[in-house]
């Protein structure tokens, strides 16, 4: 039989409203499973992991995630598969995160939550949590079909670390705008192999350690020298350069003299686009040339969430800048378009 490790760690699948106060408040696994009786249904050996205390996903961090990472290192011989129940707030940052810290993975973790709380009459929970489930225990000639680490929502499966979160209100909550969908659940569930990550040839591993010492700096008309500076000066170890279009900037002096300062005290700068679609083309135009042959990192095609955390990966294995710098242009986890 089929066993999947259902990690529960927080988020609106597993909330139900306060009588009291009107806020949504986290419960206990067990009334999910009483909510959707299907799951007793399925032939699969279920077995649950769950936080404690449940998380709102607004509080999720590094150390969490090397909580998630080892959880799966310790069971991963145990099951066939991992569903990972999460909020959606910060859903695509967890699922990047653990796309680099779980290296060599063979087998799917499927992260998935919910727009409204499992106990609603209208809510997306059930779908979710069911199919990400089908998900994780589909097998072709005895080999998982998804052997890397995905998103499922509102009938779309995304890798993980090509997701966003676009909307709030709708079920449709996630796009992967540079990357094809992994699979998509209709009559039919739907895999597209082209764009899933073969399986690996190397023994699974992980790696827990991250940096998370890094500054954002977001380009709009009418920054200020003052604003840049408080980015550019401050003690942070990385900078992600939030760029126009295919990663252009002004070309004001003050500009240009402020990031030749932060790479001379030894700051790594990644400039990535403002746009949720397309890819940095550093040299393309004379606004971002200037960047470019100051050693500036192109992010080309990675969402900020993917960009965010493979450098608190990189930074966190004790890899030189030059190094760190190399990485982060190459795919080590089909985070990045290669060839951009």
């Amino acid at each position: 039989m089929t066993k999947i490790l259902i990690i529960y760690t927080g988020g609106t699948i597993g909330m139900v409203n306060d009588a009291k106060t009107g806020t949504l408040i986290p419960f206990d696994f067990q009334q999910i499973q009483e909510n959707v009786p299907e799951l007793a249904r399925l032939n699969y050996q279920l077995s649950v992991h769950s936080f404690d205390p449940i998380l709102d996903s607004s509080n999720m961090n590094p150390e969490i995630w090397a909580s998630l990472a080892k959880l799966i290192r310790d069971e991963y011989e145990r099951f066939d598969g991992f569903v990972i129940l999460h909020g959606s707030d910060t859903m695509s940052f967890t699922a990047s995160a653990l796309s680099f810290m779980l290296q060599h993975l063979a087998k799917p973790v499927v992260l998935t939550g919910s727009q409204l709380p499992i106990g609603e009459i209208r809510t997306d929970a059930k779908e979710n949590l069911i199919t990400a489930l089908e998900i994780a225990a589909t097998k072709k000639d005895g080999k998982p079909m998804v052997p890397e680490v995905c998103i499922y929502f509102d009938y779309q499966l995304f890798r993980g670390n090509r997701s966003i979160k676009y909307n709030s209100e709708k079920f449709e909550a996630f796009l992967s705008p540079n990357y094809p969908i992994l699979a998509e659940a209709g009559v039919n569930l739907t895999f597209f192999p082209n764009y899933i990550l073969p399986e690996p040839t190397e023994p699974f591993q992980i790696h827990t350690t991250f940096n998370a010492n890094i500054g954002v700096l977001k380009m709009y008309p009418g920054i200020t020298e003052r604003a840049v500076k408080a980015i550019t000066e401050s003690a942070v170890d990385a900078i992600v350069l939030e760029a126009f279009g295919s990663g252009n900037t002004t070309t004001a002096p003050w500009f240009i003299d402020c990031l030749q300062q932060a790479i001379a005290n030894d700051k790594i700068i990644v400039d990535i686009s403002q746009c949720k679609g397309g890819s940095v083309q550093l040299g393309l135009y004379e606004t971002s040339r200037k960047l470019q042959q100051m050693g500036i990192v192109s992010g080309y095609d990675m969402t900020f969430e993917a960009t965010v955390t493979k450098l608190m990966y990189l930074m966190g294995q004790g890899l030189d800048r030059a190094a760190i710098k190399q990485l982060l242009e190459i795919s080590i986890a089909g985070e990045l378009t290669v060839g951009n």
